[in-house]
């Protein structure tokens, strides 16, 4: 594969599992020095081993401005500096709104959020001087318009395409190009967990969702980071502002 990162340092929050894990991975093996910010420091270790070389995992809840900080200041003490920020830290409390807890509601919105402003803060601190930087948010494709029993995920990730939009806008002038990716229905954890939540089986709800897709099948990881991969890339050098919906069907 090309060395379309060579000398590039990049910052995957959330990066234990799931798409964080496949992004990591993917920009190593493009050459990236990769830094994994995750609250579970014990998977984040498995994915640096995996990774081997120019990788190392920081243990980060991204809704701590001190925590994201130092997960930046980590990127710059091992690697020199920060090129690229990818934010997939997320959580799901998911209910309909007469079951909503203020607490369920609070901590979605601080983690997608909260948390994506604080990356992003600490990030251009390192970019805005060098007069470059990528970063790609993530949302969802589903939830970003609206879904049934996520007002609080669903407010989270339309709020991180808006705010993509505004900081494509604020930092655009120093060379710093920000986008969002939007998955579908991804074979995650988080996914799994929502039929678990159900008592169904995961297969079962794979099979149901893959109906409503022209491609007739469920998303896996890495097809999200190779799109991830591509905004951060000199491949995307005039794309910024936008939200790219990764979902298998239109």
């Amino acid at each position: 594969m090309s060395g379309r990162f060579e000398g590039r340092v990049a910052l995957i929050t959330g990066a234990a599992r799931g798409i964080g894990a496949a992004t990591a991975r993917r920009l190593a093996s493009e050459g990236a020095s990769v830094v994994i910010a995750d609250r579970d420091v014990e998977p984040a270790a498995e994915v640096v081993e995996e990774i081997g070389g120019a990788a190392r995992a920081v243990a980060c809840d991204v809704t701590s401005a001190a925590e994201v900080e130092a997960a930046v200041q980590a990127c710059v003490d091992q690697f020199g500096g920060l090129d690229v920020l990818v934010t997939c830290a997320g959580l799901i409390r998911d209910d309909l709104v007469h079951k909503m807890t203020e607490d369920g509601f609070d901590a979605v919105l601080a983690t997608h959020v909260k948390g994506t402003f604080l990356c992003a803060r600490a990030a251009q601190r390192e970019m805005v001087p060098r007069r470059d930087g990528r970063m790609v948010f993530l949302s969802s494709s589903v939830a970003a318009r609206g879904n049934r029993g996520q007002v609080n995920y669903s407010a989270a990730k339309a709020g991180i395409e808006a705010m993509s939009r505004t900081l494509a806008l604020e930092l655009g002038r120093f060379g710093i190009r920000v986008n969002a990716v939007a998955p579908g229905f991804i074979e995650t954890r988080m996914t799994r967990s929502i039929a678990e939540r159900a008592g169904g089986d995961f297969e079962t709800l794979k099979a149901e969702r893959s109906k409503d897709l022209a491609l007739g099948r469920v998303g896996q990881p890495e097809e999200v980071a190779s799109v991830i991969a591509f905004l951060a890339s000199d491949d995307a050098s005039y794309v910024t502002g936008q939200t790219l919906t990764v979902r298998g069907s239109v």
